[in-house]
């Protein structure tokens, strides 16, 4: 398995990233962008799904990262609850919502899956690991 050096080479970043840009589309290219109370909770909750998984990642310590895995979790559940206001509000079609809520779907379980594997390995992080001189 490669060595994961920068939190750009997350398969769950990426696909945060991609998702936020979906979002950011919604609000170009719909009604969306003009309910301005939706779109900046929106724009702030897939935002705050590739930001956490970001800064987690570079706390350089295991349960850390999970914690921030978590919020980024629940961002994502967030967006998909704000994507059913959206439908409701006729902003975006049901197939642009059934396109998103797939991807946040999939990110979610991506994210837990994640957090499993990260709960089950022994290493804790590069600054738990304590150089003495000798």
């Amino acid at each position: 398995m490669a060595k994961i050096e920068r939190f750009e080479d997350l398969q769950v970043w990426q696909l945060a990233r991609e998702i936020c840009l979906d979002v950011w589309n919604l609000f170009e290219t719909t009604s969306l962008g003009r309910d301005y109370e939706l779109k900046n909770q929106m724009s702030r909750c897939s935002g705050s799904v590739m930001d956490n998984i970001a800064e987690g990642f570079e706390r350089n310590g295991t349960r850390e990262f999970i914690q921030f895995l978590s919020i980024s979790k629940g961002s994502c559940g967030e967006l998909k609850s704000q994507l059913y206001r959206a439908l409701d509000r006729r902003h975006i079609t049901q197939k642009q919502f059934d396109s998103i809520t797939s991807k946040t779907d999939t990110e979610n379980k991506k994210i837990g899956s994640f957090i499993v594997y990260l709960n089950s390995k022994e290493y804790k992080g590069s600054k738990f690991h304590k150089t003495y001189p000798s």
